[in-house]
């Protein structure tokens, strides 16, 4: 592998600075680093294998000798900057919503559609953060039974709404711990600690929220799968920073709980904590800064009528990491 000068657009964000994290832990071979923000962050510094480099703004000459892009920008920013970065040689990997369903631009989570990278023309997009938690457990059972159709309840952390979201949640805890009025709460809609907000996303088509119609728009177009069916709901909950999601899923082929469990055992980013007898389940404290998606309650859709193949989960996953930061680089991984 030859070094390559690698840009984080938005370097400053929740996201963009666990990119440089991951870029550290994973070794990535990086001759030069150029972290990209706003003018407001221009000049500062971040840390990276031990040296401070200099924030710049993020301009189209800004990608100029640059070999890779990670993007951690809002979608408009994505937008206006990614295409001039496509135009001066840089292949971009992209952690917004702004290019993922354009037929010409590869949506991967690397466990499932690695392939995929091979066919983009400058952009490859990162999915969004519950979608790559859902489907990285969702792929090996559909590799043994055949997926059919999704029912997921998601359960999303404060780290989805960034940088703004950890800090309210922060702030709010701390109020009522004072016995103080909790007061204005954005970028939520209401007050988030020691509630929990049914509501990600505006709503569009049929009172589903965006982020709801994410995750079929998005699991379809990853897994090659154009007539699998999904519904969702997508909740916000006052955790930090991993994502839940409980899952049934509808199969083709008879597929067990003992079944399920052998394939997820064997499957990369997986770790299965299912001993409902010793109490073990995933959750979000102990998902919380690492890779793995957590997966357990394990179990026959005791609903299902006779005839129908469909089992029940549970999986926790890192938003920041698995969901975002470190799905970009592992994608980066393999342009190089």
């Amino acid at each position: 592998m030859s070094d390559k000068v690698v840009a984080i657009l938005g370097a400053t964000g929740a996201v963009g600075q666990q990119m440089l994290t991951c870029l550290e832990e994973r070794d990535f071979p990086v001759k030069r680093l150029v972290p990209l923000a706003s003018a407001r962050s221009a000049g500062k510094t971040m840390s990276f294998r031990g040296e401070d480099v200099t924030i710049l703004e993020a301009t189209p000459e800004s990608f100029e000798g640059v070999d890779i892009v990670l993007g951690a920008a809002d979608d408009a920013t994505a937008k206006a900057l990614l295409p001039e970065a496509v135009k001066r040689g840089a292949v971009c990997v992209d952690n917004s919503h702004a290019f993922r369903l354009e037929d010409d631009v590869p949506l991967v989570v690397p466990e499932i559609n690695a392939a995929d990278v091979s066919w983009h023309n400058g952009i490859i997009s990162n999915p969004n953060c519950a979608t790559i938690i859902g489907l990285v457990p969702l792929w090996p059972l559909h590799q043994v039974a055949g997926l059919k159709r999704i029912i997921a309840s998601t359960y999303q952390a404060a780290s989805g709404a960034g940088n703004p979201g950890l800090a309210e949640l922060e702030r709010e805890m701390a109020a009522l711990a004072a016995g103080e009025p909790v007061g204005e709460t954005a970028p939520f809609a209401y007050q988030l600690a020691a509630n929990l907000i049914p509501q990600i996303g505006g709503f569009k088509e049929e009172d589903y929220t965006s982020e709801e119609v994410k995750m079929g728009n998005e699991g379809r177009k990853i897994m090659h799968l154009p007539e699998l069916r999904v519904n969702c709901t997508c909740v916000r909950v006052p955790i930090m920073r991993s994502h839940s999601e409980s899952i049934t899923a509808e199969f083709e082929r008879p597929i067990t709980a003992d079944e399920a469990r052998a394939a997820l055992e064997k499957a990369p980013g997986v770790k299965v904590v299912d001993d409902p007898a010793a109490l073990r389940y995933p959750m979000p404290l102990e998902t919380s800064d690492q890779d793995l998606v957590f997966v357990g309650r394990i179990r026959r859709d005791t609903s299902a009528p006779d005839g129908v193949n469909a089992l029940t989960f549970f999986c926790c996953g890192d938003q920041i990491r698995k969901g975002a930061a470190t799905n970009a680089v592992q994608i980066a991984e393999l342009l190089v």
